[in-house]
């Protein structure tokens, strides 16, 4: 699969491009730089401006074979000449238009900032000193990296979440975007953990997604969108919450997925294990299920419907009574002592199917 790059490379390249184009007055069509994975990344330059005092030119995104919203969006930089710093040679960097500004901690730069990650920076810098090196310039360079469609664009990312507003970010540590999504999942997960223990918080739910949203709401008084979402990657979230140093966690989902928890299985995506139906029928097995009813559960294609089953013979509050202590039983498991933590488990149908002991008031933490 094809590789892509990442935001950041696009800033450092046309703030490369656009520091040469104000230097030597003239314009650039293609550059190169070398990212952080040691891979070279040569794009094309567009919207070549260069004035007086300044030059600008923009990096078109491409995100190789990753499904990303960013990409085709256009990064742009611009490069002027910056008096106001004295006598040192310095390269400012700054958040223009769509790109966002941070308004909460934790976060990988410090509120009011924009969110220009850390690597993107040292990037920039990197390779516009070395332009400012080979032109002698002795001035310092002030280096706005904006992003026209970056507003509308955020509001179909995690920023607005994570209280960073006003537009997208510019981050990569490699410079690459990797086809695989899996590790930008996890960043983001831990991001949002991060964030919560840097104000303060010892106490965290997690939930794998939003569905069940209006059960919380109506059942818990909770708002499933300030839990930290943890997709299929339960045991991973457990393990950077423990990392993170958080003392409790309740994690609240809907049978579909924490079915699989109370087999042990910690990574609930389908291409890693599927075995719903198994352990739907394991715990009818527990509760003396007719042999009609494991076959009709084994014959399901919905958590749901398999729960219509456990209805029908009368044995639901058993069978979720014993699903509850499987998953009550990994989940400690996992935590390993270091952390306590609960789990609340709900259908949008039937409504609560189970919790574990007291777990609803961790949601008042």
């Amino acid at each position: 699969m094809e590789k892509g790059f990442t935001t950041g490379s696009c800033a450092a390249a046309a703030g490369k491009a656009a520091a040469i184009m104000l230097l030597s007055g003239k314009k650039k069509n293609s550059i190169e730089i070398d990212t952080p994975a040691g891979i070279k990344y040569c794009p094309k330059i567009e919207a070549a401006d260069v004035g007086e005092e300044y030059a600008s030119c923009a990096v078109r995104k491409q995100s190789g074979d990753d499904p990303d919203i960013t990409n085709g969006t256009l990064i742009y930089a611009k490069v002027s000449f910056d008096n106001t710093q004295g006598c040192d040679k310095k390269v400012i960097i700054e958040g223009g238009k769509g790109v966002g500004r941070v308004t909460r901690p934790g976060l990988d730069q410090p509120v009011g900032n924009a969110a220009i990650n850390s690597v993107p920076r040292q990037m920039i810098e990197k390779e516009v000193r070395e332009v400012m090196e080979v032109f002698d310039c002795e001035k310092s360079l002030r280096v706005e990296i904006s992003v026209p469609d970056g507003e509308a664009l955020s509001e179909k990312t995690f920023n607005p979440r994570l209280g960073i507003e006003g537009g997208i970010s510019i981050i990569g540590t490699t410079g690459i975007v990797e086809p695989m999504s899996t590790k930008a999942l996890l960043d983001t997960i831990k991001v949002e953990l991060n964030q919560a223990r840097a104000l303060g918080k010892e106490t965290i739910v997690v939930s794998p997604g939003n569905y069940g949203l209006e059960f919380m709401k109506e059942n818990f008084s909770y708002n499933l969108d300030e839990a930290v979402k943890c997709s299929n990657f339960i045991g991973d979230t457990i393990d950077m919450a423990k990392d993170l140093g958080f003392k409790r966690l309740l994690l609240c989902g809907h049978i579909g997925k924490l079915i699989k928890v109370s087999g042990g299985i910690m990574n609930t995506h389908s291409r890693e294990a599927d075995c719903r139906m198994e352990l739907m029928a394991a715990a009818a097995i527990r509760c003396d299920a007719s042999k009609e009813a494991l076959l009709d559960i084994l014959g399901c294609v919905s958590t749901e419907e398999a729960i219509s089953v456990y209805i029908r013979e009368g044995i639901e509050k058993q069978c979720f009574s014993y699903i509850m202590e499987k998953i009550d039983f990994y989940l400690k498991k996992r935590a390993a002592g270091q952390i306590d933590i609960r789990c609340i488990v709900y259908s949008n149908k039937y409504g609560l199917l189970g919790k574990t002991e007291n777990a609803e008031e961790l949601l008042d933490l």
